[in-house]
């Protein structure tokens, strides 16, 4: 069974490490090395690659991509619903979606999101396993019927939740806000009822078989993660960040790709500790995080709180950023919750780049400042991160005065006199530029 992971170890640059290195103006040869390493992933399903999938990179040494979560609940399960999501977060420019569906026919959303869906596509399995049944009614062979399914439907990437395991379940009890995640939460109360270890801890390398007939990517969950700041960095998480690096090496083993799921909550002061201790745990394997959010008290706005600490995640290791959005907390995100999620987590990432020096990052903001000093509007709204938006506040701006959007000499907030950019080029005329 050929992945990218045991073609890259075995000196073979597949065309999705082309058009990786391509796109990300690197030398496929660096990508090979990194994904050898385990320090790159390409989740890229064979299965999605005939049919539609553009593959991308996820590593410290390409850009840091960013994931928009959608799917539906049995409160608003509507397949025509999910593709407008879909549509917007690709619009807005979304690396990776993951469908986290858990009302409707989750069948056929899936394959309706994938057949429209050109970027790695997600899933979290067990939200299917749950569905019709008990937690206490999944076998081992439900575990493995369902995600190999997936897997021949063309999912990229796979969050499973091996590393809650029965013992940690006494730490995560005494949090404040004790176990957040859903994936996590159904787990430890299989094993509380079933007085038995995760199914899927002890099912691993079953799974990875079948992850690595597909070369489906492990994206391992974080079932323990902290949901409030109060909870972060504790005995709980860290255990379960401990076995998550254990099945990392196990899943590299079966020659199949992984990455990792971090927080979560964390208060900013803790975010460089948290990626330095998953890269010291996890072997350098691609961290992957929601948000992190660095306060509790913005429910409203989540999505700010988690740019804030994704930045400084991307500055300190993440390659992997989750967005948030305004919903967080509060409800199931609509269209337009999506497109604010996914330019905030853009937003994240491209500053983590910036101040960590990746190529080409920062001359995008220089593009723009030119144009901005220049009074070149029209520039200046084509190199913004939201075009759509840069434009529509610049059209209401012209419409308050008697110029135009496409009038390059006048200041849309100073008008004529007040306008520092036009001194600027007054002073220009008089002095010069060296």
């Amino acid at each position: 069974m050929t992945t990218q992971l045991k073609s890259a170890r075995g000196g073979i640059i597949t065309k999705q490490m082309r058009t990786v290195a391509k796109n990300e103006g690197i030398s496929p040869q660096t990508i090979r090395k990194e994904t050898a390493a385990g320090k790159l992933v390409i989740p890229a399903n064979k299965i999605h690659i005939r049919k539609n999938l553009t593959p991308i990179g996820i590593g410290r040494v390409v850009s840091i991509k960013v994931n928009a979560n959608i799917g539906s609940s049995s409160a608003t399960a509507s397949t025509k619903n999910e593709l407008k999501k879909l549509a917007a977060a690709i619009d807005a420019g979304t690396d990776t979606v993951m469908d986290l569906s858990t009302g409707g026919n989750l069948d056929k959303i899936r394959k309706k999101l994938i057949e429209n869906c050109p970027l790695p596509f997600g899933t979290v399995p067990i939200y299917e396993m749950i569905i019709g049944r008990d937690v206490e009614d999944i076998t081992p062979k439900i575990i493995l019927n369902t995600i190999e399914k997936q897997a021949k439907q063309g999912v990229d990437f796979f969050t499973i939740h091996a590393g809650v395991l029965k013992q940690y379940l006494p730490f995560a009890v005494k949090r404040v806000c004790g176990i957040v995640s859903r994936g996590g939460a159904l787990i430890a109360k299989w094993m509380s009822l079933k007085n038995r270890q995760n199914p899927f801890y002890e099912l691993f390398e079953d799974i990875c078989d079948i992850m690595a007939e597909y070369d489906v990517c492990f994206s391992l969950g974080d079932g323990l993660r902290p949901g409030c700041i109060a909870d972060a960095t504790d005995k709980a998480q860290i255990a379960e960040l401990k076995t998550l690096g254990e099945l990392v090496l196990r899943a590299k083993e079966k020659n199949c790709q992984v990455m990792v799921e971090g927080p979560g909550h964390i208060p900013f002061n803790q975010i460089q500790k948290n990626m330095q201790l998953q890269q010291k745990y996890c072997h350098n394997a691609p961290f992957y995080v929601l948000g992190p959010l660095v306060t509790d008290i913005a429910p409203g706005y989540d999505h700010i709180t988690s740019a804030i600490g994704g930045t400084a995640a991307g500055f300190y290791g993440a390659s992997f950023l989750c967005y948030v959005t305004p919903k967080e907390h509060l409800g199931l995100p609509d269209v337009e919750d999506v497109r604010q999620g996914v330019i905030a987590a853009k937003i994240a990432a491209h500053a983590a780049d910036v101040a960590r020096g990746h190529a080409g990052s920062a001359e995008k903001d220089r593009k723009l400042s030119i144009a901005r000093a220049n009074l070149d509007w029209k520039k200046h709204i084509e190199c913004a991160i939201d075009s759509k938006t840069a434009e529509k506040f610049h059209k209401q701006a012209c419409l308050k005065s008697t110029k135009t959007a496409t009038d390059d000499d006048f200041c849309t907030m100073c008008g004529k006199d007040w306008c520092s950019l036009r001194i600027n080029k007054e002073l220009v005329k008089m002095y010069g530029k060296k």
